[in-house]
């Protein structure tokens, strides 16, 4: 036995693999075989369905295959018809007459002649039925055969030629003897088969009776034969280059129409995309040339209302702006006045220690609205940008919770924090996230009527998401993209308790946007709230789903409970990442 080297394990250790990949059982081959057809379909039917001038082009040509077909086949009835007929009345014609002329041999009364050859010596006596034989030979050549029989009389049947007279049908036969008068004539398709020949042939019998004598005509329908089949291969040539010209004149046809709408999408998605100055070449002037003009006439007041609202925008930013940069001037110098008053409002009577109270309130809301004023117009400007770190998100909760903890104790609310146990790592900017969830809680607290908060905190492998839920009024049906909008209050006669702007929420949808995350909101009447931020672990990648419902799982436990009578565990209940997405 060899030694074992590396290069002899090497082989050792791959030829398995290399007969495992190429052998496949029979079931794999199906599955494959399978799997390839319904791409193959799957690709037919996208084609189809997105295709004008494909489905035009597949319904015109089946439609034509149908009209052909039919056609075709009235056509090829019809000429068979008409062929077989002239045949039948020709065959019908001259076995009538080959009739007569046997008659005058066969008759009862006719004796037998007597035949005398060339030098004039008495010769044989020949019959009346070789007589009858010989003439309809002479008439009959080598276009059809004749049969005379006569079952009465043994030695009394002829032919004319080598045709196999035992296979006459039986009902041709037994109407024959039966059912006939003297000279009526009676006639039915059959396949002729004659001795020594290669192989049988389409023909026609017809069959009378002279006296005890039975005689049949076998034409051959052989040349009709080939002429039709000679007419049938002439139309479906000519059905299937006349579908093939109707399909072709129909994929022409549609692409007259077809190509200038292709043209007007692909316009339209471009001018879409923002490409303004996208316009259609117009040629002619029939509907598709006047749609163009329409379409560019569309596209050129589209460009220049969306021209108007750019500046207009531009103005509205820069005014926000302007004026919040120049705020900051003389908000400075009351806010310095204001601090002095507050300082010393304990030396004023109580109506002007609770107006410097009141001011020193207001100016602290007021700056901050001009804060979040600022970075709105940051955001409308597109230059706000990320201070990405790798951090643990456990920790921009807690630091959050903080930050809250005084407002939630002025207001008697208790958070409930729910963290997993394991680090919960995501590339953010720490200082917005805090922001968002720090304006979640706060209008937790201001909406929560004094019950608690639940702080939820979930992750899987692509997501972390963070949940505040309260159980104080809750939202109506529609309400849930609202409460987004700036400066949107649920109840316009309800006055802010904590001093909010109404931006909070509108500049953390920002913020959760610029990380390429989501912050969605579900509310229900007497139920509460709950906000959900998702974000991605990774930034820059795509978000696909969240860790954590955006239903609450007591609230989704109940819905099921009620549809089913039975206390049924939500899937959303789910521990360890369980959570199914909303």
């Amino acid at each position: 036995m060899p030694p074992i080297t590396a290069k002899n394990a090497a082989k050792t250790s791959t030829a398995p693999k290399k007969a495992k990949r190429t052998r496949r059982t029979p079931g794999q081959i199906v599955r494959g075989l399978r799997r390839r057809a319904r791409r193959i379909a799957g690709r037919l039917r996208r084609a189809w369905r997105r295709s004008l001038q494909l489905r035009v082009v597949t319904s015109t040509l089946v439609i034509s295959i149908a009209v052909v077909a039919v056609l075709g086949v009235f056509l090829m009835q019809s000429i068979t018809q008409s062929l077989l007929d002239g045949r039948t009345q020709t065959a019908v014609a001259e076995a009538r007459a080959n009739v007569a002329t046997a008659s005058g041999f066969l008759a009862p009364d006719n004796t037998d002649a007597t035949d005398t050859s060339q030098d004039g010596s008495s010769g044989a006596t020949t019959s009346p039925v070789d007589a009858a034989a010989d003439a309809l030979a002479q008439r009959a050549g080598s276009g059809y055969a004749v049969v005379i029989l006569n079952s009465a009389e043994v030695g009394q049947s002829r032919a004319t030629s080598n045709v196999d007279w035992t296979n006459i049908p039986a009902a041709l036969r037994d109407k024959v003897r039966d059912n006939l008068s003297e000279g009526e004539l009676a006639s039915q398709p059959m396949t002729l088969r004659s001795i020594g020949h290669a192989g049988p042939e389409v023909g026609l019998a017809i069959g009378a009776r002279v006296g005890s004598y039975e005689i049949y005509h076998f034409f051959p329908l052989t040349q009709e034969e080939a002429t039709l089949s000679s007419v049938r291969q002439m139309l479906v040539g000519v059905g299937a280059a006349l579908v093939a010209l109707l399909a072709a004149i129909a994929f022409l046809v549609t692409r007259q129409v077809v190509l200038p709408v292709r043209l007007a999408r692909q316009a339209a998605e471009r001018l879409a995309s923002g490409r303004l100055e996208e316009r259609l070449k117009v040629r002619g002037e029939d509907d598709l040339a006047r749609l163009a003009t329409s379409f560019n006439e569309m596209a050129s007041n589209l460009a220049l209302k969306i021209h108007q609202l750019e500046e207009l925008s531009q103005l509205q930013r820069q005014f926000v702006s302007d004026v919040s940069h120049e705020l900051r001037t003389p908000l400075t110098t009351v806010r310095m006045a204001a601090d002095l008053l507050y300082e010393a409002r304990e030396e004023f009577d109580p109506g002007a220690s609770r107006a410097a109270e009141l001011m020193q309130n207001q100016l602290e809301r007021f700056e901050s609205m001009l804060a979040d004023l600022l970075e709105i117009s940051r955001y409308d400007a597109g230059a706000a940008t990320l201070d990405i770190e790798s951090v643990d998100m456990r920790d921009v909760v807690l630091r959050a919770l903080a930050d809250s903890e005084t407002l939630a104790e002025r207001h008697a609310t208790r958070f409930e924090l729910r963290l997993p146990t394991e680090p919960c790592m995501a590339e953010v900017d720490s200082r917005r996230i805090e922001r968002v969830l720090r304006n979640l809680l706060f209008n937790a607290i201001e909406h929560g009527e004094g019950k608690d908060i639940v702080v939820t905190l979930g992750q899987d492998r692509d997501a972390v998401a963070m949940a505040v839920r309260d159980h104080g009024v809750g939202l109506k049906a529609g309400e849930e993209t609202l409460v987004f909008d700036r400066f949107w209050r649920a109840d316009p006669s309800r006055a802010r308790t904590i001093g909010g702007t109404g931006l909070g929420l509108a500049i953390s949808r920002e913020d959760a946007l610029l990380h390429g995350g989501w912050l969605q909101a579900w509310g229900s009447p007497g139920e509460g709230t709950q906000f959900r931020l998702s974000l991605p672990r990774l930034a820059g990648q795509e978000l696909k789903g969240s860790p954590l419902p955006l239903v609450p799982p007591e609230i989704e436990m109940r819905r099921t409970w009620r549809g089913h009578g039975t206390p049924v565990l939500a899937p959303a209940m789910q521990e360890s990442g369980g959570f199914d997405v909303d």
